[in-house]
């Protein structure tokens, strides 16, 4: 059976996140985009999931995408715990964030960053165990964050999610938070000493 997906004007990662989706449903999938980057991220993804690939440019600028699986393609993992068999660590994964911007330099394409960042998290291969909001971080869990979706649907899938509170406090904002469990330095302090890993982006 073959999926298309009409992926024109989705900011990335979208594309590569539906993409990827479909791939688990569809013996092959035909993908439009109108990008270079977006074109280029799928190339990766067929690549790294064994599928073959052709692409198609029309003249109005359109990429026609077509990945077709074969007897040795890897199907993304499809739960949170076939994820976590991908990745028997020694710990815990943690994931730390201490903005609401990711990087340094222009704060609006930081801002776009960690919006990004956010939303990639549950589709990546295995699932962090808990993810740590601190600093400025913690606005990204207030009930007008443009990423508040995408921390409940991690928090539905299992990921523990803490929230500083001496800084919700001091961005009096207390009140706004609307995902994960407002948390203390105690907590925090506890769950970064027995992680396996911490990412910070």
């Amino acid at each position: 059976m073959e999926k298309i997906i009409d992926a024109k004007g989705l900011a990335c990662p979208q594309p590569v996140v539906l993409t990827r989706k479909a791939l688990l449903e569809n013996d092959s999938v035909t993908v439009l985009v109108d990008n270079e980057t977006a074109k280029e991220n799928i190339k990766r993804l067929a690549e790294n999931s064994g599928c073959t690939l052709s692409i198609k440019q029309e003249t109005d600028g359109t990429f026609f995408i077509y990945l077709a699986k074969t007897e040795s393609s890897i199907s993304p993992a499809s739960s949170a715990d076939e994820k976590k068999e991908l990745n028997p660590g020694t710990g815990p994964d943690v994931f730390v964030i201490s903005s609401d911007t990711m990087g340094e330099g222009n704060d609006e394409l930081g801002a776009a960053l960690m919006k990004a960042f956010i939303h990639t998290i549950s589709d990546l291969d295995y699932l962090p165990d808990t993810v740590i909001f601190y600093n400025t971080g913690v606005k990204l869990t207030a009930r007008n964050s443009d990423v508040l979706e995408d921390l409940k649907k991690l928090q539905d899938s299992g990921v523990e999610l803490l929230v500083c509170g001496t800084c919700a406090n001091f961005f009096n904002m207390k009140e706004e938070v609307s995902a994960g469990t407002i948390s203390n330095m105690y907590d925090i302090a506890g769950a970064m000493s027995r992680a396996g890993r911490i990412v910070k982006p």
